[in-house]
């Protein structure tokens, strides 16, 4: 079946079975109550499957499942091990990298996407950049303990802010950065004076970006150009009391390289909401390490957006069954056209 050809209704098994995977919170049955589309029976699992043979084996049985943004890939072998898989409902803008279309495509699955709020983001950027800066879980960590004021730490008005990537979320950023003060630059493959210009942002050079920044915050896509963007070479550009967050995608920033700069004390220190692996591993330096904020990738996990990732799912559902798909991403078009998110983004080059 393909988005042209609707699906006869014989063909669809009843009960309908779908897998709600990493429900970390055990929200699914709020935002999804039992008898929501009748004949669909959900079964939601709170723990993650880290390897292609548990997710299989755990996905046998179902004939549709629902991904919440990226947490559990479905590369090919995992694709085409599951026959009886007809649908996946997947969320948020970006999942052409961890969803192989093309397999999808040529098993005649339909892949269904959400719209997604991307200021969530924003907001837990600056949450890392002011408890990084000001000391926020050292100074926590005191008054719990019964102490008081133990260290100093540091205004942001005067210093820069270097920003990887001037789109639809380093802009609300770089804006943020000028209200408090800040100096704001800004850098990426394509970026050029006039697109920066507008928004109050000088436009510099990569190098220059990382040597003369007090705060350096990403905010690109995950693409072959941007994987292992930041290495040994621009974290030791750094200022030795330079911080670096990371809310975009973990593969962009090589994690040994930052590690070694954490562990020597090259740099001032980490914001991270991404991890190479998740959940991350309990033995990570990034639990432990004292110049690491870390939160576990809640840059997207509120109220509203779990509200238009299930809402909108089931709206996708709703339609397969009826032959009818709606907000279908394929190989060839792995954004929602409909979308005025999407539309945006893919003009500015961000998909």
């Amino acid at each position: 079946m393909n988005e042209n050809s609707p699906h006869p209704k014989s063909s669809i098994p009843n009960p309908f079975r779908v897998a709600i995977l990493d429900d970390y919170q055990g929200v699914a049955a709020r935002f999804w109550p039992e008898g929501a589309i009748a004949g669909v029976e959900t079964v939601a699992f709170s723990d993650h499957v880290a390897t292609s043979e548990d997710l299989v084996r755990r996905l046998r049985g179902f004939h549709a499942v629902m991904r919440i943004r990226e947490r559990t890939a479905f590369p090919a072998d995992v694709i085409n091990a599951l026959p009886e898989l007809k649908v996946i409902l997947a969320t948020g803008m970006r999942n052409a990298r961890s969803i192989d279309l093309a397999a999808a495509d040529a098993r005649g699955i339909v892949v269904c996407a959400t719209d997604a709020l991307h200021q969530t983001t924003v907001e837990v950027t600056w949450a890392l950049i002011f408890s990084l800066t000001r000391r926020m879980p050292q100074e926590t960590a005191s008054l719990r303990a019964g102490g008081w004021q133990i260290g100093l730490g540091r205004n942001l008005a005067g210093l820069t802010l270097g920003i990887v990537g001037l789109g639809n979320m380093g802009i609300p950023v770089s804006r943020i950065g000028q209200i408090l003060g800040m100096k704001v630059v800004a850098w990426s493959p394509n970026l050029t004076p006039e697109r920066t210009a507008p928004h109050g942002v000088e436009c510099v050079s990569k190098s220059d970006l990382f040597r003369m920044s007090d705060v350096i915050t990403i905010h690109m896509p995950l693409t072959d150009a941007t994987l292992g963007l930041v290495g040994d070479t621009e974290l030791a550009a750094m200022k030795r009391d330079a911080v670096i967050i990371n809310t975009a995608r973990p593969q962009i920033v090589n994690e040994e390289a930052l590690v070694r700069a954490l562990l020597e004390r090259r740099i001032g220190g980490a914001g991270l909401d991404v991890f190479e692996i998740e959940p991350l591993p309990k033995d990570h330096p990034f639990r432990t390490l004292t110049n690491v904020v870390a939160t576990p990738h809640i840059g997207f996990v509120t109220e509203a957006n779990y509200e238009i990732f299930y809402g909108q799912t089931i709206e996708n559902l709703r339609a397969w069954l009826a032959g009818a798909p709606i907000n279908q991403i394929t190989a060839a078009r792995p954004f929602l056209p409909d979308s005025q998110v999407a539309r945006q983004m893919f003009a500015a080059g961000h998909v």
